[in-house]
């Protein structure tokens, strides 16, 4: 076999291949044995008609067919291994000359990883928001503490903002009640904002047993988005009551003695929340600093690919789940088809360049993944989708997903190599220390999104 590659732009290339025709014997021994499997000849036993017939009967075009269709992978693989490229996705082959006994030649037009030249990347400075925790945010804490033991109480009086009322609805689209516009005993807090608009200003003031009717469009059910007419009935009213901020409140929320040692362990606890975000605001700037300094080629096809599965995993299941569709989606986040596509390629590129460039780190610095964080990965991504860590792991062997998990890991430690050598201070200029990989790890995995999917969908693969 003959091959030569050409340089069609920097994410693809040509590869021109003959294959003198005895290079094909195992496939055309392989095309008979097939096609005898599959065509009866009256004379002969199933499996045992000799070549000559099945050309005289079938044709020897069929054969030929077969036996280049088998063999197109393994030389392709051989002529990329020769050229020594990084194919992304499938190639688009095209079978330029085949020859009956003498000789097979075709093209194959893939996309290839880009040559990336990594930038010095050790003058990159970045700001990030200080950890500061104020009485207030301690304060707020201990409240939403405090809200989780409230109790209810029913009441004679006037329904306000914050109480509890149960109520029984009826809605009404042209006059007729909606087969699924009913419902009794609902409780609901007035103020929250968690059911139709315009109930609370309707509940507001009424006491048990009283009603009001008010127009809303509905959110959801058979009648969604249409102009509906509600009547509510309130048949009671509850207060809620807030347990007092005292040694006996800490004593029954929490494993602490003191009010005072709860707001300790509350702010501590804000203030590791705050470093983690800081962190994280850190490796994220930190990235984006590196992709401005990086000249990165992205091949067409790989990002059309990438802004596709972006759109169909939100559509079909984020959304899906949700019950939305993507022109609700677009009108509760205020924008227009235009201004989604846009931001969708958008972070397709920035998903894609930071794969390509971490990755190119990785080779550059060396970089390995032990077993240990592999496995600490893997308990990070299996809490983060709801499976046992048993479960996923299965998943992710039965899928043939573990190749990915490593990268991602290479990857998060490629972020941490960048972030160490950078220079971060917060808003009051104080130096700020990191030395978390894992924060790196998440990171690098959030900003990549599904970038390595639809490299993983077609990358060394060889279907012709």
């Amino acid at each position: 076999m003959k091959s030569a590659v050409e340089t069609l732009n920097p994410t693809r290339v040509r590869l021109t291949v003959e294959v003198p025709f005895e290079e094909l014997k195992d496939s055309l021994d392989a095309a008979y044995k097939k096609i005898n499997q599959q065509v009866t000849v009256k004379g002969f036993r199933k499996g045992k008609i000799p070549a000559r017939v099945i050309d005289q009967r079938f044709g020897r075009g069929a054969v030929l067919e077969e036996a280049v269709n088998d063999a197109l992978p393994k030389f392709y693989t051989e002529a990329v291994n020769e050229a020594d490229v990084n194919p992304l996705g499938q190639p688009e082959v095209d079978i330029t000359e085949l020859k009956d006994g003498e000789l097979l030649a075709f093209t194959a037009e893939v996309d290839i990883r880009p040559t990336i030249e990594i930038p010095d990347y050790s003058g990159i400075e970045v700001t990030v928001d200080a950890v500061e925790v104020t009485d207030e945010d301690v304060e707020k804490s201990v409240e939403q503490l405090r809200e989780r033991f409230a109790s209810t109480n029913p009441v004679e009086r006037a329904a306000a903002e914050g109480d509890v009322v149960t109520i029984d609805l009826e809605a009404k689209v042209d006059g007729e009640v909606l087969p699924d516009g009913v419902a009794s005993g609902v409780q609901y807090t007035i103020g929250s904002g968690e059911l139709l608009d315009g109930i609370d200003e309707a509940v507001t003031g009424l006491e048990a047993g009283g009603e009001a009717t008010f127009t809303s469009e509905l959110k959801g059910g058979s009648a969604e988005g249409k102009e509906a007419e509600v009547t509510v009935k309130v048949t009671q009213v509850a207060a809620r009551e807030l347990p007092e901020l005292d040694d006996d409140f800490a004593q029954m929320a929490s494993e602490f003695d003191t009010l005072e040692e709860l707001k300790a362990d509350s702010r501590k606890r804000l203030e590791n929340m705050k470093q983690y975000d800081q962190a994280t605001q850190a490796q994220e700037r930190v990235l984006d600093e590196l992709l401005k300094l990086a000249e990165v080629p992205i091949p067409e096809k790989l990002l059309e690919d990438e802004v596709n599965t972006r759109k169909h995993n939100l559509e079909h299941h984020q959304l899906g789940q949700m019950g939305l569709s993507i022109e609700k989606y677009l009108e509760l986040q205020g924008k227009t088809l235009e201004e989604f596509e846009a931001e969708t390629r958008e972070q397709a590129v920035k998903g894609i360049k930071t794969q390509f460039i971490l990755d190119e780190l990785v080779n550059k610095e060396k970089l390995n993944v032990n077993q240990e964080e592999l496995t600490e990965h893997l308990m990070r991504r299996a809490a983060s989708s709801g499976m046992s860590p048993d479960q996923f792991a299965k998943a992710v062997v039965e899928g043939g997903q573990v190749p990915m998990l490593v990268g991602e890991v290479a990857r998060g430690k490629a972020l941490a190599v960048v972030v160490e050598a950078a220079k971060v201070v917060d808003t009051n200029g104080e130096p700020v220390e990191l030395d978390d990989e894992d924060e790196a790890d998440e990171t690098a995995e959030k900003v990549e999104a599904s970038a390595e999917e639809s490299e993983d969908k077609g990358e060394g693969k060889t279907e012709a």
